[in-house]
């Protein structure tokens, strides 16, 4: 199921006591966690104003009139750094345990919500509620409000993970090449169907999607996190849930039930919490790749594949990464902004490659 370095190293792990690979992996939680708190501090002082982060707690503390340069200063730090900050962990969590939930339900490293087309079919979702949200779609915005963009995202993200699922798997196996290429499939057809809507988009709602593809947290404020974050941690509170069974399936399916998995009942809840964090993701940020594909299979490598500790640790490491991926989208061409999504592929990219490569034995990395 995994590469041959990988399955020794889980082979290693598994001659490990139980009791010291659990120290371990609470011990590596706990250094993600530091690693997480260390850069959000960077993150919130980071960035193309010289915004004072030490003036601003002075002046919550202190209270006090203020000056026009603090005001301008709390400004950037409460309602632009810190939603952004706080948006950037959401995102980057969901997205890496939605790769490592994907990979343990498909029993298949390379499964990532982007590569299979589950973000593919959320941002067509998305991209139906910009262009038609004040004509046909008009009543689903009264209905829902500022949750029918998310609500829509995970619509869309379900039923792509769904007839992914559907098509990929018979008789309780899931084929991998089947997999892939049904993945490819529907990430075509949801692209073709994007550019339809983008084609009749008028011209202010083309700059705004042109921008929204390539994923950014830049539009992040409180609201929207108030929209998609309650989608997001409840589809994260699925992992401890999710993690016995998924360690089950990896012996396969009939083993699952033998050892009293609800296996149909796991995989809904899976699916499910799947489709919700990656659409609620790509609804605030647009296209962001490759987080879900590397954060888990890094983490493997150091904790092996135990889901108890995978997922959170995938949430904790997810986290900080596109918060280090967003601080150089700030700062690398400042005052301007790269689309994080450039960022994340352009590390990202090589690292799949040198993945599957391993994968096919022309690398021993």
């Amino acid at each position: 199921m995994f590469p041959s370095a990988e399955m020794t190293l889980s082979r290693g792990i598994a001659n490990v006591p139980e009791g010291d690979r659990s120290a371990r992996a609470r011990l590596i939680l706990v250094l993600l966690f530091l690693l997480l708190v260390a850069v959000a501090a960077v993150s919130v002082a980071t960035g193309a104003s010289d915004a004072s982060v030490t003036g601003v707690i002075r002046g919550w503390l202190g209270g006090g009139e203020e000056s026009a340069l603090s005001v301008r200063d709390r400004l950037i730090i409460h309602d632009i750094r810190l939603p952004r900050i706080a948006m950037g962990i959401l995102v980057g969590a969901a997205l890496a345990v939605s790769g490592a939930v994907m990979q343990g339900l498909f029993r298949n490293p390379l499964a990532d919500p982007g590569i299979v087309g589950v973000s593919a079919g959320a941002a067509l979702g998305a991209i139906s509620v910009i262009v038609l949200g004040t004509t046909v779609l008009a009543p689903l915005i009264g209905l829902f409000g500022i949750y029918a963009l998310p609500f829509a995202a995970f619509v869309g993200g379900l039923v792509t993970t769904l007839l992914l699922y559907r098509v990929a798997t018979r008789r309780g196996q899931t084929s991998i090449a089947t997999m892939l290429l049904a993945g490819i499939a529907l990430a075509a057809l949801a692209a073709a169907l994007s550019g339809i809507l983008i084609y009749v988009a008028d011209d202010r709602q083309l700059r705004d999607l042109t921008f929204w593809q390539l994923g950014s947290l830049g539009g992040s404020t409180w609201a929207k996190i108030w929209a998609a974050g309650p989608i997001i941690l409840a589809a994260l509170a699925a992992g401890p849930f999710l993690a016995r069974g998924l360690n089950a399936l990896a012996l396969g399916e009939p083993s699952a039930r033998h050892l009293g998995v609800p296996v149909q009942r796991m995989k809904a809840l899976a699916i499910l919490s799947v489709a919700a964090a990656t659409g609620a993701s790509v609804a605030v940020s647009g296209g962001i790749g490759f987080v879900g594909i590397v954060v888990p299979h890094l983490l493997r490598l150091v904790i092996g594949p135990d889901n108890r500790y995978l997922l959170p640790a995938s949430a904790l490491l997810g986290a900080s990464l596109l918060l280090l991926a967003d601080a150089v989208s700030r700062t690398i061409v400042a005052p301007a902004e790269l689309p994080i999504g450039i960022v994340t592929a352009v590390f990202g990219a090589p690292f799949f490659l040198w993945v599957l490569l391993r994968r096919r034995g022309i690398l021993d990395l």
